[in-house]
């Protein structure tokens, strides 16, 4: 930190405050965002925490200036936030950044025009950001890390602000982004769907009224919140992810490759396989092998992909959701089979004999005796990826003559 002597650190001082009392006078929203962005580590910012740990007395400053007075509860609170978090103090910095948030969400409510809805939408996401950060000092320092779940009450609190009538209640679906992401950080899944019920019974406004930003952010959140990827609800998944994937800004490609990371492994689930060139272009390598060895049926490349990507599609919990694909894998390579078989002996075509397929298991280097062979094709048969039945004495799986093997169709597999 660079030497600041006690008359520069009074200008800039004065200088930020004369910037935000304007800020609220002349409802500059994007003034206020600027001076309220602690996570940007912007120079302004950095520099103004200097000269905070060099002037002490700020609240006589504040409250000797009568421009200065009429918001120093809110300025008080964020300066020492700000100074705390400069010195690197972060459950300090959280605590006063609290505080200030409080403070400014009552004066936010007070205001009659929704033109500080930017400067809210900062407020909520530098809460969330600063309680991450202060739950891994807490967590270093072998205590409870607490802050994220307080700042999810106070993100709950200003949804309940914005979720009334009036030009605010758009700002709703923001917050509800930010909601998503605390809790899931927290792995409350019961919280996530609790803020759904808000907004559906809420009714706050028309979905598509609302900024393209937060609709996608909303969609994508709604799939994983309503675990509609973990509970294997597909149909869902697809529909939300989809909207996502389809509204999200085509220049943000770290966004869209999060979103194809949990919509590949729905539509793969209902058996739509997506080009080659998709996962080159977004940089998806851990699904270079999944997509063909659905294609092909080759077992023994799926489980390949699976072990070598484990801890990536653990960390997202994909990982049983890919690892059931291995039925449609057994399909594709039946019918492969079959049609190696019916080129050779077209009249027996739809008999399929277990020992033929462990056999073709065995080329892949998968052993399995003719009990389990069978085990699997009664699944096949049950799940309907497979027209057909199994003849247990002859040891014959006789084929439906009419499409033995039915394409999902962008349903679920046994639906």
């Amino acid at each position: 930190m660079a030497y600041v002597s006690m008359g520069e650190a009074h200008r800039r001082i004065t200088e930020y405050l004369n910037r935000f009392c304007d800020a609220v006078s002349y409802q500059d929203s994007s003034m206020l965002c600027r001076l309220l962005s602690f996570s940007s580590n912007s120079p302004s910012l950095l520099s103004l925490a200097d000269a905070l740990n060099v002037f002490q007395d700020t609240s006589s400053l504040i409250n000797h200036t009568p421009k200065f007075s009429e918001y120093g509860e809110i300025i008080d609170h964020l300066f020492r936030s700000l100074q705390s978090y400069r010195v690197g103090n972060l459950v300090e910095a959280y605590l006063a950044f609290e505080k200030f948030a409080n403070s400014f969400v009552q004066e936010f409510r007070n205001w009659e025009s929704a033109w500080a809805l930017e400067a809210l939408y900062v407020v909520c996401y530098e809460v969330r950001i600063l309680a991450e950060k202060a739950d891994k000092e807490l967590t270093s320092n072998g205590k409870s890390p607490e802050k994220l779940k307080a700042a999810g009450s106070l993100l709950m609190k200003v949804f309940g602000v914005l979720a009334g009538k009036g030009p605010k209640r758009v700002g709703a679906l923001y917050v509800t982004c930010q909601l998503f992401k605390t809790y899931f950080k927290l792995g409350t899944v019961n919280l996530r769907r609790s803020v759904l019920r808000s907004i559906e019974t809420a009714r706050i406004v028309d979905f598509e009224e609302f900024p393209r930003r937060d609709k996608v952010l909303c969609k994508f959140s709604e799939s994983l919140a309503s675990s509609f990827v973990f509970n294997e609800n597909f149909p869902a998944a697809d529909t939300k992810l989809s909207y996502a994937l389809q509204h999200c800004n085509p220049k943000r490609e770290r966004n869209i490759r999060m979103i194809l990371k949990y919509l590949i492994p729905v539509k793969l689930s209902i058996g739509i396989i997506p080009k080659d060139e998709l996962l080159q272009t977004y940089n998806l390598p851990e699904y270079m092998n999944v997509v063909p060895a659905l294609r092909k049926g080759d077992l023994r490349l799926l489980r390949h992909a699976l072990q070598e990507h484990e801890d990536r599609f653990l960390r997202s919990g994909v990982y049983l959701v890919l690892e059931k694909l291995e039925l449609q894998v057994y399909q594709r390579l039946m019918k492969k089979i079959y049609i190696i078989h019916k080129l050779s002996d077209p009249a027996r075509a739809h008999q399929l004999k277990p020992e033929v397929i462990a056999k073709a298991l065995r080329w892949l280097e998968i052993d399995m005796d003719l009990d389990e062979v069978e085990c699997i094709m009664t699944i096949l048969i049950y799940k309907n990826l497979v027209k057909g039945y199994l003849a247990h004495k002859s040891k014959v799986v006789f084929l439906s003559k009419q499409d033995p093997f039915p394409k999902l169709n962008g349903k679920p597999v046994g639906s």
